[in-house]
Parts: C-alpha cells; structure tokens; sequence
C-alpha cells in the first residue's frame, strides 16, 4: 500500500493537476449545456473517467517527451521525469495505458465522441508536443485547438452531432490559450530560453506578444458570449459573463500600456478563474 501511495505522489505532478481538472470541468460543461446530469449520471461518470484518463494520459506522455528540456528550466528540472526519480519507460507505459482506457471508454460510449477524444490527444502529444513545440513558437495555436477538444466532445456527447455552438466554445477556448500561456511564456522567459523552445516573447517581443495577447482575449469574449446566447443563457447570467469577459480584455489592454510583472501574473491568473467561471455559468 505504500509503494502505491509513493506512486501516487510521484505521477500526480505528472498530470498536471489543475490544467487537467480545468479541461475535465470544460468536457463537463459542454455536456451539460445539452443534458441535464441528474438524469444521465452514468453517462457522466463515463464522460468523467474517459475524460480524467485521456488527458492525464496525454499530459503524462507529454511530460515523458519533454524530460530533457524539463531538466534545463529552473521551473521544472524537479519534476519526476526530469529529476530521475521515475523511469522513463514506466512513465511511458501509464501515459499510454491511460490514454488508451480513456479512448476506449470514449469510443464505446459514442464512436463520434471517441473520435474528437482521439484527435485531441493526437494533436497535442504527436502534432503539439512532438512535432512542433521545439520548431515553432506557433505551435501553441494546435496546443490551443487540442485544448478546445473536451468541451467539444461533451456537447457532441450530449446532443450527438456537431452545432455551431459546440464549435464557438471550442473556438473560444482556442482563443483563451494564448492568454493563459503566452503570459506564463513571458513570466519564465529565461527558462523557455535556456531551454531552447521558442515562445512569442523569443520570436517576436513582449510588445507583440501583449498585444497578441489582447486581440486573443477580445475574440475568446466574444466566441464565449456568442456560445452563451446560443445555449439559451439567462440575461443576468449573460451580463454576468459580460462582465468576466470584459475583466479579460481589460487586463490585457492594460498590459499593452502598462506592463508590469504583477499586472502579466494577474492576467494569467485571471484567465483561468474566468474560464473556470465562464463553463460554471454556462451549466447554471
């Protein structure tokens, strides 16, 4: 029982916890804009462990790649992979494992919904991970498309087929990941860089990144407000998310003017609460 709680504690860091559970609440929220979970609970435990093993299979796979530069940034040379403290062809068989649980999970409870699984993680840890990451500092924009895949997947569990509101959320949070990362990009600059992998800041400056930055929080409000109108959103709810949205842009026009380290962690920090609020306010 030890050697399996040491386990435990070794691969949690692994998955990334809070990004994983994010993209997990993002898959149940789009479930839930069409279906009532009271009376589909089995097909929301399954959409929850599909959910948990294909992302935290992915996540693992891609830290597993990723070791070796891991190891050369003072933000995550301690992690498990890049510290030596977990075999890397271990690591690499519970990524695998798990990825291949939660697609097959995924696929038996719908073949369309496997599918969407299936291409989120082929995107980011083939397509993302492997392919671009070190090449490209555009290589977010897949990261970006592999992240809009669960709320994708959940709406088209629940209605079955593929609706323009399914994609606006999709699209929206697309549009919300470069304010996630390319904030954090700036904060751990030198790491990126020590590290050889290049980011916006490194490609084109921190002038241009914040303003990037911006553009991408002005479309992802207003993807997410389109998705809210179109899921039949209550008018308070809707001023509500009005006003999240409107927080976003806020911060990240501030930053194009004034730019601080406090007001660039602020924002990363921000978006994640909005995006966390936004699904929150979609499900009520």
């Amino acid at each position: 029982m030890k050697i399996i709680f040491t386990k435990i504690r070794l691969y949690w860091p692994l998955i990334k916890s809070l990004q994983t559970g994010l993209l997990v609440a993002t898959g149940l929220a789009g479930f839930m804009t069409v279906r009532c979970p009271i009376f589909n609970l089995p097909t929301m435990a399954g959409l929850f462990i599909s959910l948990v093993a294909s992302i935290s299979g992915s996540t693992i796979l891609n830290m597993w790649w990723d070791r070796d530069i891991d190891s050369k940034m003072g933000r995550t040379k301690n992690r498990p992979l890049a510290a030596g403290k977990i075999d890397p062809r271990e690591a690499f068989w519970v990524g695998l494992v798990l990825s291949l649980l939660g697609i097959g999970l995924a696929v038996a409870m719908d073949a369309l919904y496997g599918l969407i699984i299936f291409a989120g993680l082929f995107i980011d840890v083939v397509i993302y991970t492997i392919w671009l990451k070190r090449r490209v500092c555009w290589s977010i924009i897949w990261g970006g498309i592999s992240g809009g895949m669960p709320i994708l997947a959940g709406r088209i569990l629940g209605l079955g087929s593929f609706d323009w509101v399914g994609i606006m959320l999709s699209l929206g949070i697309l549009l919300w990941i470069p304010t996630h990362i390319l904030t954090f990009n700036m904060r751990y600059f030198d790491d990126y860089k020590a590290a050889g992998v290049p980011t916006f800041a490194s490609s084109y400056g921190f002038k241009i990144t914040r303003i990037t930055i911006a553009i991408s929080s002005i479309f992802a409000a207003f993807a997410m407000g389109s998705a809210g109108l179109g899921i039949g959103m209550a008018w308070g709810f809707l001023r509500l998310l009005g006003v999240l949205s409107i927080g976003l842009v806020v911060l990240a026009v501030i930053m194009i003017f004034r730019p601080s380290e406090r007001v660039n962690f602020g924002l990363f920090k921000y978006a994640s609460v909005y995006m966390l609020s936004s699904m929150l306010l979609m499900v009520i």
